[in-house]
């Protein structure tokens, strides 16, 4: 069958040892096949790659990775996606460093569909976890895939709501896509896979190092029309990804914070050097030039009103919306101790705040 002969030929050609992507497409652009290369001579192979490449080549791939991937493509919901495949990301095309092959579980109308990558903390505070969630169903809900990484925290949160939504969620991992990683995402993988999609450059049985990881968020910001960072300190792993989007001529959206929390630092560095700050669904929507009458925005600058009883929501507005203390609310309010600690819990039951480590409350506006 001819798939399965061009797709082995992919195979032999990528899972050589020791030639790089770039490597690749170069040979690629000069013989035009994978199996012309692979039958290629030394002499011709040493003119487009250096020597001990060329010899890698001709020593093959390691058989055993071959039929290891043969054999997990007989399951239905597997497939392997090429530089030759007509439904190749085309934004992910047009990057300075396409993948040749990818792996891929899930959906594979989802490779067409425009897509924003959410991007955050993996420690994220309940404000920015819910603000995640609520801006990935929006925008899905407007038929703008959620592009993500599948790390605990923003990115959890981003998926759920781009599944919750009618365009879905994209996963790229840094491992191969025999591996789940993080182990607590399993349940979320198993769900992308059946509802969203679950993409890798990496071969299977490649597990997390980190190293992949600045290459995996290149395909992130590369298959999307957008990035957003959700939460992120001033030395993060989100932040390479925001600014590899801005090479790659992808436009970067950040959602500001709190002055006092770190988490919302490289926010607003983002923002400073021009980065859209982003307080509503419609915001993320002009700044991809993308229109959809029927989406349902949410603005999370609206301070709407809670049903909670009249003392709790004196305490609730002593609270405010940065992360206090219960000393400081006792100051705030002029209660007791013994009050504070009373009304906090039962805000916190009723899901209108969180507790931080520390002692301290976030109010969660929803």
């Amino acid at each position: 069958m001819k798939l399965a002969t061009d797709i082995e030929s992919w195979l032999q050609l990528c899972l050589v040892q020791g030639v790089g992507d770039e490597s690749i497409r170069r040979l690629l652009v000069v013989f035009g096949s994978p199996a012309a290369v692979l039958s290629a001579s030394d002499v011709a192979l040493e003119r487009v790659v250096k020597t001990s490449i060329a010899r890698n080549i001709k020593k093959g791939a390691d058989p055993d990775k071959i039929v290891a991937a043969l054999n997990w493509l007989k399951d239905p919901a597997n497939a392997i996606i090429t530089l030759a495949d007509h439904d190749y990301p085309v934004q992910l095309l047009n990057i300075n460093d396409p993948p040749p092959l990818l792996y891929f579980k899930g959906r594979r109308e989802l490779l067409s569909t425009p897509g924003l990558a959410i991007v955050g903390s993996r420690n994220a505070t309940p404000q920015g976890l819910s603000n995640a969630e609520a801006f990935a169903e929006s925008v899905s809900n407007a038929g703008v895939c959620i592009v993500s990484g599948m790390a605990l925290g923003i990115d959890t949160a981003a998926h759920y709501g781009g599944l919750r939504g009618v365009s879905a969620s994209i996963a790229v991992v840094g491992t191969g896509l025999d591996i789940v990683y993080p182990a607590k995402n399993r349940s979320l993988a198993h769900t992308l896979a059946k509802q969203g999609a679950i993409i890798s450059e990496l071969p299977l049985g490649m597990p997390a190092v980190g190293k992949n990881f600045p290459r995996r968020n290149r395909i992130i910001s590369g298959i999307s029309l957008g990035c957003l960072v959700v939460e992120a300190a001033v030395r993060s792993g989100s932040l390479i990804t925001a600014r590899q989007a801005l090479e790659q001529g992808r436009e970067v959206l950040a959602i500001p914070g709190s002055i006092h929390s770190p988490l919302s630092k490289g926010c607003h560095a983002l923002i400073k050097e021009g980065a859209k700050l982003v307080e509503s669904t419609q915001d993320i929507l002009d700044e991809l030039h993308y229109a959809d009458s029927q989406h349902s925005s949410i603005n999370m600058n609206n301070d709407t009103s809670v049903d909670v009883p009249n003392d709790d929501a004196w305490l609730l507005k002593c609270l405010g919306h940065d992360i206090v203390d219960v000393n400081t609310l006792c100051v705030r309010s002029g209660l007791t101790v013994e009050s504070v600690s009373a009304m906090l819990l039962s805000l916190e039951l009723d899901g209108h705040i969180a507790c931080l480590p520390g002692g301290c409350y976030q109010r969660i506006v929803k």
